[in-house]
């Protein structure tokens, strides 16, 4: 009994830091998030209790484009989902097959994952430019557009928000290809070599052995993809502006709320974004365990 009451004690000991960490910066900041989206409060003045009118004047309100936002990051979701994901799977299934210069390839895909994003927002503002930039000329020279240039980032509609998109997958393929190509690594040789021998090509080797058993890698990309989506802030604040509408995103509508005193309206934004993602990671593990 006194061997089994010291590990126990000795379990509680080495659990208590990281405990006291995941409630200070993670649980006790959504608990307080929750409690002041109750509240009407306009700083400096005294908060009130409003229920859930917060929430109401988000999803209703012309000035707060919350649904616009959330219809953004669910193409942005959409668009990991189809575009992002199945490129970092094919590359990371051409690389684990042991190519020449595999490492370089792989620290070149991985690169603009270390450049800070704030680089890369001003670099494709330059990219977009209308007169200077490479987007508008390179698409004339495939004649998908005319003698006119296109403001990218002028815009207001679908072409804005697309102008917003492409940096954001084109920034974490490489992120993704890395945790797929460490799925494709740990596949065990012989499965490899087992199914060659009875006469599967290369590619029916990725598709029937390599993919189906890195199946709980590929869930965590999804998960990654889908919630780093619906949190998406920091390119569309640097490309198209917090208050551009066209391109607004719910992380956008919480600053934008912050930013004018409004914080029990920004608390109930982050509520929603916090059940977004909690959502949609508890809607992929669904998937994911009734495929398993």
């Amino acid at each position: 009994m006194k061997r089994k009451s010291s590990d126990a004690i000795s379990i509680i000991v080495f659990l208590l830091p990281a405990l006291i960490l995941f409630i200070g910066i993670l649980v006790a900041p959504i608990i307080i998030s929750a409690y002041y989206s109750v509240f009407d409060w306009r700083f400096p003045i005294e908060r009130t209790f409003c229920g859930f009118k917060n929430y109401k004047t988000l999803f209703t309100s012309e000035w707060y484009p919350l649904w616009p936002g959330i219809k953004h990051v669910l193409i942005l979701a959409g668009l990991s989902l189809l575009l992002q994901l199945p490129l970092s799977l094919f590359l990371a299934l051409m690389l684990g097959r042991g190519i020449k210069g595999e490492r370089f390839f792989l620290s070149v895909n991985f690169l603009p994952v270390l450049i800070s994003t704030v680089v890369i927002g001003l670099l494709w503002r330059r990219m977009y430019d209308a007169d200077g930039g490479v987007v508008n000329p390179l698409l004339r020279s495939l004649g998908i557009i005319g003698e006119d240039n296109i403001q990218w980032l002028a815009a207001n509609g679908d072409k804005l928000l697309m102008a917003c998109i492409v940096p954001m997958l084109w920034q974490y393929v490489g992120y993704h290809m890395l945790l797929m190509y460490a799925g494709v690594k740990s596949v065990a040789p012989e499965l490899r070599e087992a199914a060659m021998i009875d006469g599967a090509t290369t590619w029916q080797v990725d598709r029937y052995v390599v993919i189906p058993s890195m199946k709980q890698v590929l869930k965590v990309s999804v998960i990654f993809s889908v919630t780093g989506s619906l949190k998406s802030y920091d390119l569309v604040s640097i490309l198209a502006g917090d208050t551009t509408y066209a391109a607004a995103v719910p992380s956008t509508v919480l600053m934008n709320t912050k930013q004018v005193g409004l914080y029990g309206m920004s608390s109930a934004c982050a509520v929603v974004v916090i059940v977004l993602c909690f959502a949609a990671a508890v809607l992929i593990n669904a998937i994911f365990r009734e495929r398993d």
